[in-house]
């Protein structure tokens, strides 16, 4: 807090919120680069300054944009809340009763007496810069004089933004194609991104950024905001002529509930999602950084080496067997493997996708002995054991779905069509519930699984329970049983990894991250896409948490050829792995996924805990992609190209993220094979930096000057390793 009682004040890491309070509509003064503790003088020239001008046609005040915004100030944009009581829409009138500072908070509550609503709001910035929003509504029909139920329809995190943030990103995607950028113009009116897939879902906007002119990762200002909650959503960026308040647009993130899915009873109460909101004047990269740190400093982050990982879905998909998959462990072992996961097929009545969903018991026709034999034969060679489960789906030919038709989501009137054979199971059913909890439970302490490789491979269509009489939408309820779920096992198994994983990326946020080890960036193990998803992936998520795995030369999923050393460059920055039947690859190929195994070891330690940095390059068809130590000793680039190019070279290329007064050792490392080239000869010193013993360049030649790169031919990858000496 200020020396102005009513000015509060957050700061950290050199970005600062600044709110007036003096009101009974708080309104955000400021919300961008430190400050520094504001004197009395400052706060009041803050608050003076920030007051519009009262223009035509509009009312006869200034119009303010609160934190939480209505009608009554007369912001004509999309309101903080909305919602319903008695079937008609609620005029809100939310004022200010408590503002206060506590420590690295502000701390808000507004009381609604036409709505009979209490609300309210903690803005919390982390030691990185990171500001949390969390708001909570409860019903208090004494303001009102009224105690009928409160349909909550939206409860919205909304932050004003500068007109100089005018260029905005963000993300759609397809199954195999997550995460694909779009970028354009801010422009008048609403930009909504709205899912309704009771997941994220593959086109999931995954965050929105709003950045000066010429964004870039390593350049410009930019202001995001991300959503941590794995169901519905709502995303906004609005521009109205008026602007808002002495802004110009508003940032926001919700909640997407359906009608009917939220109702408050008198003194029941809503806790919103956590919205996160992040300011970088360092580029794209700034604001991963903050975001890394964020995720990085949770308690639940893995503190221990991230295992080189096999998993056996595309090397044998259905057909189990342990003869075949037992001499698949032992050629993974042989190679560096630490952990083998066992994907789909190990349950009962499991062929193929169209049954057994929901009956979590081996299958003795496949495996007689249970999972036993093949669990040993994994411990034989000292690596840990992981295993597939789909809980929250079931296939109707299923005994579970025999025995318990009721735990289906799903209207009674009748289902709607199946997506992979398979609907979604109503795990908010405290019997539907209890059952996955124990079935899961029984399987990791019979086998002492390691890590659970937990998917989910449908939509939520007409996700209705059968439990409530009227029948109400409950993606709202659904989600948070999976966070109760994925909390009990947590705490039953404090040493159990578990992977997120929905039809690939269709479930990547920071409220599933909170509660998982991993993620599956997508289903797509061709790197040339992989690469792209990955590089966007990392905007947020530290390469630690997303796993990376190598397929074969034929990609399952693009049926795109590409070479073995293009496939282990793009799964080397990641939590590494392997998706493929090695026993059947030639020892050319096995001995190189030798040594970039060992490669892997050698260098996870700085890939897992460093900085990622990107060069701003402006042939899409190319990047440079790094990994700073924390320390700033060393640092790894991988140099790629996807396809052709107009220009004949690259040019000189910044190295991002070193310091300019050091001087580095830089290597070419081999260990990935050699990228091919289109020209006759390299640049001088790459030829030099191929030596084994390197080649010594200043920083402010590297990473401000920038060299010219090797004009490799499409679809090759070099690695360069740089030491500071």
């Amino acid at each position: 807090m200020t020396n102005d009682d009513h000015v509060l004040q957050i700061e950290a890491a050199g970005a600062s919120l600044v709110i007036d309070a003096s009101g009974s509509v708080p309104r955000v003064l400021h919300w961008g680069a430190a400050l520094g503790p504001l004197t009395s003088d400052a706060a009041r020239a803050l608050r003076t300054a920030s007051t519009p001008a009262v223009l035509h046609d509009s009312p006869d005040v200034p119009r303010v944009f609160g934190l939480l915004p209505a009608e009554y100030d007369g912001w004509s944009g999309t309101p903080g809340q909305e919602g319903a009581i008695g079937g008609a829409d609620v005029t809100h009138r939310p004022a200010l009763t408590h503002a206060r500072v506590d420590g690295s908070a502000i701390l808000l509550r507004f009381e609604d007496r036409i709505a009979g609503l209490v609300v309210d709001s903690a803005y919390r910035m982390d030691p990185h810069g990171v500001l949390t929003v969390d708001l909570a509504a409860a019903r208090d029909g004494s303001l009102a004089g009224d105690d009928a139920p409160y349909a909550l329809e939206r409860l919205r995190a909304l932050l004003p933004v500068p007109e100089r943030a005018s260029e905005l990103l963000d993300f759609t995607g397809k199954w195999c194609r997550e995460r694909a950028p779009q970028r354009g113009s801010v422009r008048g009116g609403s930009h909504v991104r709205r899912g309704r897939r009771g997941k994220p879902g593959q086109d999931n906007p995954f965050l929105t950024a709003l950045g000066t002119p010429e964004l870039g990762f390593r350049r410009g200002e930019v202001w995001a905001c991300h959503y941590g909650w794995s169901g519905d959503s709502e995303y906004l960026v609005e521009s109205l002529p008026e602007g808002a308040g002495q802004f110009a647009t508003v940032l926001a993130a919700g909640e997407a509930l359906r009608r009917g899915e939220v109702s408050l009873a008198e003194g029941e109460r809503y806790e919103a999602p956590t919205a996160y909101f992040v300011w970088s004047d360092e580029g794209l990269d700034g604001m991963a950084r903050r975001f890394h740190a964020h995720v990085r400093s949770r308690a639940s982050h893995p503190d221990r080496p991230r295992p080189l990982v096999l998993n056996t879905w595309e090397a044998v998909y259905f057909a189990h067997d342990l003869d075949r998959l037992s001499a698949l462990v032992r050629a993974g072992s042989a190679v560096g493997v630490e952990r083998v996961v066992l994907d789909d097929g190990w349950f009962r009545g499991r062929r193929a996708d169209d049954a057994g969903l929901g009956d979590w018991q081996i299958d003795e026709d496949v495996w007689p002995d249970g999972l036993e034999p093949f669990v040993e034969a994994v411990r034989a060679e000292g690596m840990q054991f992981g295993l597939w489960f789909e809980p929250e789906m079931v296939n109707l030919d299923s005994g579970l779905a025999r025995e318990h038709p009721d735990w289906i989501l799903g209207p009674t009137a009748g289902l709607g069509p199946a997506a992979r054979h398979q609907y979604a199971l109503d795990i908010a059913n405290p019997a539907a519930y209890a059952y996955l909890l124990e079935a899961i439970a029984t399987l990791v302490e019979r086998y002492r699984i390691d890590f659970i490789k937990w998917d989910h491979n449908r939509e939520l269509l007409e996700p209705v329970t059968r439990r409530a009489d009227p029948q109400r939408p409950a993606v709202h309820e659904q989600t948070r049983a999976l966070y109760a779920l994925l909390d009990e096992l947590g705490a039953r198994f404090p040493n159990l990894e578990i992977e997120t994983c929905a039809s690939g990326g269709g479930r990547v946020d920071l409220g599933i991250l909170g509660r998982t080890s991993r993620l599956w960036a997508s289903d797509c193990n061709d790197p040339v896409e992989r690469a792209r998803i990955e590089r966007w992936t990392r905007l947020i998520v530290p390469p630690e948490l997303i796993g990376s795995h190598i397929g074969d030369e034929l990609s399952h999923t693009t049926g795109r050829r590409t070479d073995l050393s293009l496939r282990l460059a793009s799964a080397l920055f990641a939590h590494s792995g392997i998706e493929a039947d090695i026993t059947r690859l030639p020892e050319d190929d096995v001995a190189a996924i030798s040594a970039w195994a060992a490669l892997y070891r050698e260098v996870r330690g700085i890939v897992h805990t460093g900085e990622v940095v990107n060069a701003d390059i402006s042939d899409e068809s190319s990047a440079l992609t790094g990994i700073v130590a924390t320390d700033g000793s060393r640092a790894l680039f991988t140099w790629t190209r996807f396809a052709t190019s107009s220009a004949g070279q690259p040019g000189s290329v910044p190295f991002p993220g070193l310091d300019p007064v050091a001087r580095y050792r830089v290597r070419v490392r081999t260990e990935l094979g050699i990228a091919r080239r289109y020209g006759l000869v390299d640049p001088v010193w790459v030829e030099l930096a191929s030596d084994s013993e390197g080649t010594v360049i200043p920083g402010s030649v590297l990473g401000v000057v920038g060299v010219p790169l090797p004009s490799l031919a499409p679809q090759q990858a070099m690695l360069f390793d740089l030491e500071r000496v």
